[in-house]
């Protein structure tokens, strides 16, 4: 209620944005959710319940924390997978509560089994090979071990998925090295599916790895940044276009969120004067600007003094001097209308014009990635129909 700002989901966006994905994917793969990073800054609670209503039904984490604020927010019969972090008070916590979690050393796996015939439900694992990204995942050599292992265990610990992940399948320049980790995982799939190790399922795709290499799709894909409308590079976008007819080649995505505030404050500033803290901002004439409550403590980044841009009443609208902790100006000087009150549109669009993530991120030197996850989490989430 008292924000001074806020961050709109739409619904419709959504909605298209899962359509679009679930025909790039097709009939054979499922489409897993990915919400790490409080669901790519969309907010988990705001944003699982509605991908919920566009008929998402599986959703992909990072850590434990993660997993229960998804699983507090979704309906009980949605499926949940954490692929990173998780202790083991919450691989306890996980098996209790049906909750799928990636393993990848043989730790995680033993302390699985253990705590599995203690709660006395099986626990529900997806492993993870080690292809190439050189991370996290069981390597070649420890292929013996995961027979042996599933053999003394497999009554408690169920198999539910095969996987790895891909290090740049987002680009070109990273082609070689991801095909070679499609290789190695077919290699290393065949040689445990002959030792008798079947998973349930195999799944090795993002968001750009399902675009731009189509076999990784398999049996599950686990799409992050496309469901909130983004493309994982320029390359994969113009992948997908140059595949289509040239009377379909539109962009399909749909942005998710926009961030809008309103204005605080407006003062006239004489020619000669210095705009905000420091000598960074010499009026260069007579000008109007304008306050809005937004500063880096909200996530506008610092980065953006002198050279952001804010949409008020139908203008692209410089920000001038420098980005506060809690505020930043504008230059209202060519909007003579604007008032205390008016909104104002930091990611989004008003009117004809749009800020969108990407020129907002090019002005930062921030990924699409890092922006929206470091937007916090205190700003409400508002769900538009």
């Amino acid at each position: 209620m008292f924000a001074t700002s806020t961050l709109y989901l739409s619904k419709p966006a959504l909605r298209e944005n899962v359509r679009f994905i679930r025909d790039m994917l097709g009939e054979t793969t499922a489409l897993v959710s990915v919400l790490k990073g409080n669901a790519y800054g969309h907010g988990i609670t705001r944003f699982a319940p509605l991908a919920e209503e566009c008929g998402v039904n599986a959703f992909a984490v990072f850590d434990a924390q993660e997993a229960l604020t998804l699983q507090a927010a979704t309906k009980s019969e949605s499926r949940v997978i954490v692929m990173g972090m998780i202790d083991d008070a919450g691989i306890e916590w996980a098996i209790e509560h049906g909750v799928e979690f990636f393993v990848f050393d043989p730790t995680r796996l033993e302390t699985a089994a253990r705590l599995a015939r203690e709660v006395g439900k099986p626990a529900r694992v997806h492993v993870e090979l080690e292809t190439g990204m050189n991370r996290t995942g069981f390597d070649e050599k420890q292929l013996d071990y995961l027979r042996d292992f599933f053999e003394r265990f497999g009554d408690v610990v169920s198999l539910e998925g095969l996987c790895t992940h891909y290090a740049g399948a987002e680009s070109v320049a990273n082609h070689v090295r991801v095909v070679g980790q499609i290789d190695r995982f077919a290699k290393m799939k065949n040689i445990l599916h002959a030792e008798g190790v079947r998973p349930k399922t195999c799944h090795t795709a993002c968001s750009a790895a399902a675009i731009s290499y189509p076999q990784t799709r398999m049996d599950l894909a686990r799409i992050g940044i496309l469901q909130y409308g983004f493309w994982p590079s320029p390359e994969t976008k113009i992948h997908h276009l140059v595949d289509q007819e040239e009377h379909e080649r539109e962009d399909p995505l749909r942005r998710v969120l926009s961030w809008r505030s309103r204005v605080m404050s407006i003062k006239r500033v004489k020619v000669g004067e210095f705009v905000g803290y420091g000598s960074h901002y010499l009026a260069q004439k007579s000008m109007t600007i304008a306050i809005v409550p937004v500063g880096y403590s909200h996530g506008f980044s610092r980065s953006l003094t002198n050279q952001g841009r804010v949409l008020l009443r139908g203008v692209r609208a410089p920000v001038v001097g420098v980005v506060n902790m809690n505020a930043l100006t504008i230059d209202a000087t060519e909007i003579p209308d604007a008032q205390i009150g008016d909104e104002a549109v930091l990611i989004g669009k008003q009117g004809d014009l749009e800020i969108s993530v990407h020129s907002f991120a090019e002005f930062s030197d921030q990924l699409n990635y890092e922006l929206l996850t470091r937007l916090p989490t205190n700003i409400p989430r508002v769900v538009e129909e």
